[in-house]
């Protein structure tokens, strides 16, 4: 991976907390974690029957252990939580009002508190496949061949294909708040699509079959992207076809590599038979 997981970005949520109440799902989610992580501490502790030794050889594989049930238990109580509030206000897409009158907004912000922190846990795992693991929990559909880990994922009415790759500090959205709206629109990627490194999805965005969003690019909200074409800007504009994916391409690299060989040799040849030469100078 090209950067440390501490400093890669992932799936999240927002920071906004529209009533200090919700916060009482975070700090729950989080004590249930570390009471579970210590209690297998203590299991660990008082049942094993070795030598300090063994203990010190086993401890690190303890960790890991319990690291990974922190994020199951968390997942789970997570999800728990999740049915019942979804069952109380059904996530749906639209256009709201930014206040706490609005159960649209009001849920919106209570299901990405309660999310937060098995995201958050998962991701500080340098293993991308929990990342997926999480977004699937939480009504994402994605795919473990998909590459998500580098990019800023909104955690509900996305849908990923297959082979799909976000690149480093890019924003895939299905919520945005724009003044006083709240816009919730579903976005749909679908297979081997490439998204560039800092560019931003606004929600509704659908980007169809091999199709690239280049770098530094900005799709505006409910915007369609053709399949096999790649777009650039901000906003987001066809710039040329996709080649990337023709049937034949193998050779035709092939042919190119080739071709650059022999330029390579070609040239070395030519230096060379420079370098050696002995050049003599009139004298005037």
């Amino acid at each position: 991976m090209s950067v440390p997981s501490s400093l890669k970005v992932g799936p999240n949520t927002t920071l906004i907390l529209e009533k200090k109440r919700y916060i009482i799902f975070y700090i729950f989610l989080m004590w249930i974690t570390i009471f579970t992580i210590q209690f297998e501490f203590w299991l660990y502790w008082i049942l094993y029957d070795w030598k300090f030794i063994h203990f010190i050889i086993f401890l690190p594989l303890l960790i890991m252990i319990m690291y990974l049930t922190s994020i199951l238990v968390s997942l789970v109580f997570a999800k728990i939580f999740l049915v019942i509030v979804n069952l109380i206000h059904t996530p749906r897409e639209g256009v709201f009002l930014r206040h706490r009158s609005d159960k649209d907004y009001r849920y919106w912000s209570l299901r990405s508190a309660i999310k937060k922190w098995p995201l958050w846990l998962s991701h500080k795992f340098p293993f991308p496949f929990l990342d997926n693991i999480c977004l699937k929990m939480f009504g994402v559909k994605t795919k473990f061949s998909n590459s998500l880990f580098e990019g800023w994922v909104d955690c509900e009415f996305i849908e990923f294909g297959k082979n799909v790759v976000v690149g480093q500090s890019s924003v895939i959205q299905s919520s945005i708040i724009v003044g006083n709206l709240f816009i919730i629109r579903k976005t749909i990627i679908e297979d081997n699509v490439i998204i560039g490194a800092h560019s931003v999805v606004m929600p509704g965005t659908h980007l169809k079959r091999n199709s690239i969003l280049a770098t530094s690019s900005l799709t505006t909200v409910g915007q369609e992207l053709e399949e096999g074409w790649i777009y650039l800007g901000a906003p987001a504009k066809k710039y040329k076809e996709n080649v990337y994916f023709e049937e034949g391409l193998e050779g035709i690299i092939s042919q190119l590599n080739v071709v650059k060989s022999k330029e390579e040799g070609h040239s070395e040849d030519f230096y060379t038979r420079r370098k050696d030469k002995k050049v003599e100078f009139e004298q005037s």
